[in-house]
């Protein structure tokens, strides 16, 4: 048998569709009730439907009056507040196309934005960088007032119509534009009862910044659908104050990346009565991280595999049991294949690359003005993922890897050609490559390794790391070689630099 999952296929998306009015539909009928709470040590920030709804469109009549119109790109460089999921869902609310943006991108990384997709304007929180431009560049003094402007009405069209792009650290080193559709939205109800388990009177918390698409998507995006309750931790709050906040504010579910439940588990944990599992996604997580999550807390954790050009589509859910080193299955709706070398479908038990058949409903309409990069994914009419991975008889799917040298950053995908591309030409470097490194297990890391005529002092270098790169894309440690490595042909041995002597202890994890 082939190594093939297919149960049929999910409802099509009903016609005409707004992602906007989709993920607010449900909170019409309960407009009193908490649909968002933002959390802090000694009280919360509270948004009931009725208000977030108003927020909303309201928004997206200040974005018409401003002059942009339906189709027209808006680049989003806001904080890590409610602001943000604010004027992403007004934009689309608008039929406008917002792209979300990480606030720690560096002026030079946002420039290389603005020249690729030329939006119309750009929403700019206090604080966060952003470029010298020409475009229209609107401030909290104008976005925030919005709030209470008459309700536009939402742009009903079809489904397949681009809704907003996020960007991906390509394998070619160059950031790709990925755009999807507004039917995304439809696609993620896969994902309810397929990983989360997910009803109306869950509270949700998750532990990541509003401006993370993990965040947007199942912090808020999919509790709302719901008609659930959003929980998010207040800017700046620290993991160990997470189990606290989770317990005083009922939490029923928790999602982070695996790197903060390590963190939280450094520190005694609360009781946590009113949580049913923790959700997990963004990088690997280990059987031992998940056992000892189970331990301290007395409730597990469900994985789930996904990428920016298709979100999560492998998981392990409520009532869908998977062993300790598998990801899980396939959800339910979703066609996915391990492939070959010859783009067939692999026997079960036999490794391959994890494919999604194109047909999916949450897959992007593609890589934006990249129409080579975007055929270049595709093996017929399977997307390929780059990630390797086995499928047994009942579908489980255990991950072994990358197929290329994409590294994770706690979360974030991370092309190592990026990162050495921004620190070019850095003084007294003659090479330099980047990958990343196990520090300890469930700890990973960027290191940047150079050579040069004498090791250099790394605070400078982490200063001119800072100065180009978000910080999420700087390397945590530097390491001096007489020489890269490379094989007899030049070419650079990544994994031998993986095998490079560190100190296991450093400050960076």
């Amino acid at each position: 048998m082939l190594s093939i999952f297919h149960q049929g296929a999910p409802a099509p998306c009903p016609a005409p569709f707004n992602l906007a009015a989709h993920v607010l539909d449900a909170g019409k009928t309960t407009p009193d009730k908490i649909a968002l709470a933002v959390l802090g040590p000694t009280g919360a920030q509270r948004w009931s439907y009725a208000r977030l709804i108003q927020a909303v469109r309201g928004t997206a009549t200040g974005l018409l009056q401003a002059g942009l119109a339906p189709g027209d790109i808006l680049l989003m460089r806001l904080g890590n507040d409610v602001d943000f999921p604010i004027a992403y869902l007004g934009a689309i609310a608008a039929g406008i196309v917002p792209v979300p943006t990480s606030s720690q991108l560096t002026g030079r990384e946002v420039s290389g934005m603005i020249a690729h997709l030329s939006p119309k304007a750009v929403l700019r929180g206090a604080g966060v960088s952003c470029p010298a431009t020409d475009l229209p560049v609107i401030g909290p003094e104008t976005y925030e007032r919005w709030h209470d402007l008459p309700p536009a009405p939402y742009a009903m069209d079809d489904p397949e119509r681009l809704a907003y792009i996020v960007y991906t650290s390509g394998t070619s080193g160059t950031p790709r534009a990925v755009g999807h559709a507004h039917r995304a939205i439809w696609a993620r109800q896969m994902m309810m009862q397929g990983w989360y388990g997910l009803g109306r009177d869950d509270r949700l918390l998750h532990a990541g910044a509003f401006n993370w698409t993990y965040t947007l998507g199942t912090g808020l995006m999919d509790p709302w659908t719901r008609g659930a309750t959003a929980l998010i931790p207040r800017a700046g709050t620290e993991p160990g104050q997470l189990g606290l906040l989770m317990r005083r504010n009922d939490a029923t579910l928790f999602a982070a990346a695996p790197g903060v439940f390590r963190q939280m588990l450094k520190t005694p944990l609360p009781a946590l009565p009113k949580l049913r599992h923790g959700l997990a996604a963004g990088e690997k997580l280990s059987p031992a991280l998940r056992a000892a999550w189970q331990e301290a807390t007395g409730t597990p954790v469900y994985e789930a595999f996904g990428m920016s050009e298709c979100s999560t589509f492998i998981s392990a859910a409520p009532g869908r049991s998977a062993e300790p080193t598998s990801l899980g299955r396939p959800q339910p709706g979703r066609h996915v294949a391990l492939l070959g070398d010859d783009g067939a479908p692999v026997p079960l038990g036999e490794e391959g690359v994890i494919a999604v058949h194109r047909s999916d409903p949450g897959l992007m309409l593609g890589y934006i003005g990249a129409l080579e990069a975007t055929a270049a994914k595709f093996h017929g009419d399977w997307f390929l993922t780059g990630d390797r991975a086995v499928m047994q008889a009942d579908g489980q799917i255990t991950y072994l890897g990358r197929g290329d040298d994409m590294m994770n950053a706690g979360g974030y995908r991370v092309s190592p050609l990026e990162v050495e591309a921004a620190l070019a030409g850095l003084a007294g470097v003659t090479e330099l490559a980047v990958t990343d490194v196990a520090l300890k297990p469930d700890v990973r890391v960027i290191a940047a390794f150079y050579t040069g005529p004498a090791p250099l002092d790394e605070a400078a270098l982490a200063e001119a790391a800072a100065r180009r790169l978000a910080r999420y894309k700087q390397p945590r440690l530097w390491v001096h070689l007489d020489a890269l490595p490379r094989n007899p042909n030049g070419k650079l041995q990544r994994q031998k630099l993986k095998e490079q002597p560190l100190a296991r202890d450093s400050g960076a994890a």
